[in-house]
């Protein structure tokens, strides 16, 4: 099973780079492609339309095997009480930036569970690979997608989520330790959280399911690689590793955070997005110390908020209200072209086998 997996996707190294949305492009996935690991595009802050031009630009560049990521959130409950006080809340930092907080939010990302269009371009096109990210679709959906042909990844947070993924035939569960950036793939985020590490989630899972299982969170280099494979992992998934990369969409002020002094203080916080996600210590962040009791808006409608107040503090030359999502390995980050940086990895892991 553990090269089945491999074989099957025609990878030559053990790795996938994250899907990160808002920050991979098809000019990434597709350079991590062409140098024999899986590449992925995040489309779950996009609609069918934008999916399929991703989609599309990526097979323009590579014939290889490529992953298209997907957000499968719970719907969002509209609060209108909370959603004012939240805004509330946040109007004095608005107004350090000579600006007003947005009178009302909006749910600004749909679920793919809510989105017949995203599924019929999906089964139009059919790339190789398609993953899901806090939670599932239903048992029509996966089958439908079965049908055409993809392969499908699910990421997990705890042993009940994988065999949740399991049980619903997904064909690899992601592994994601705590300390992996950006968003927290659990499937509901207002449920306790063990906060399993990457090394001891993977071995459990590895013991405790009959999938391959791909470890994620805080893998950075080829040695790390090394590490989970291991522990039985069939690949690792890298993102805070190709953020730096030029391909990435990351603009100039998260480059330089990433190696700045937030890149060793990251942080998981839910009130940029409404869900728990790791980010870089910056302004944003730094408003967790005075939160206290209140709650966001559900995601996503919280980060419609974020994202004005972001756009606010840009304007006036102010860059740290980003959402500058990075896992805790970010300060061994390293700027090179993706395709030099899979190279890098490949050699570094080969070194570590041959040293055994």
């Amino acid at each position: 099973m553990p090269t089945s997996f491999i074989d099957q996707l025609g990878l030559s190294v053990p790795l996938i780079q994250a899907p990160m949305a808002g920050v991979s492009t098809p000019e990434l996935a597709a350079a991590v492609a062409e140098q024999g690991a899986l590449g992925s595009i995040g489309v779950g802050a996009t609609d069918a339309a934008g999916a399929r031009a991703m989609i599309e630009a990526t097979r323009a560049r590579t014939n290889k095997a490529f992953n298209v990521n997907l957000f499968v959130h719970s719907s969002a409950t509209a609060d209108p009480v909370r959603e004012a006080a939240w805004l509330d809340w946040l109007a004095p930092v608005f107004a350090e930036f000579n600006a007003k907080p947005p009178k009302t939010l909006q749910n600004i990302y749909k679920s793919f569970a809510d989105d017949p269009d995203m599924l019929t371009m999906l089964l139009a096109l059919a790339p190789p690979v398609v993953s899901f990210h806090f939670g599932l679709p239903s048992i029509d959906i996966i089958t439908a997608l079965h049908d055409r042909g993809i392969m499908l990844m699910a990421t997990a947070t705890s042993l009940n989520e994988a065999l949740t993924i399991e049980g619903a035939g997904i064909d690899a569960i992601v592994a994601q330790g705590i300390e992996a950036g950006g968003h927290r793939g659990a499937f509901d985020p207002f449920a306790s959280d063990d906060a399993l590490g990457t090394i001891a989630l993977t071995r459990l899972l590895v013991l405790e399911t009959n999938r391959p299982v791909i470890a994620a969170g805080g893998i950075m280099d080829g040695a790390g690689i090394a590490a989970v494979l291991d522990l039985g992992a069939v690949a690792a998934q890298l993102g805070t590793a190709f953020i730096a990369c030029p391909e990435s969409a990351a603009d100039d002020w998260y480059r330089t955070a990433l190696t700045g002094s937030g890149a060793h203080h990251t942080s998981m916080t839910s009130l940029i997005s409404g869900r728990p996600a790791r980010a870089l210590a910056n302004r944003f962040t730094g408003l967790a110390a005075a939160i206290g009791s209140r709650q966001p808006p559900d995601y996503p409608i919280a980060y419609d908020a974020g994202k004005a107040l972001h756009a606010a503090a840009k304007a006036k030359g102010e860059y740290g209200f980003g959402a500058q999502w990075a896992g805790q390995g970010a300060p061994l980050a390293r700027a090179m072209p993706a395709a030099e940086l899979v190279e890098l990895l490949r050699t570094e892991l080969q070194h570590c086998r041959d040293a055994v």
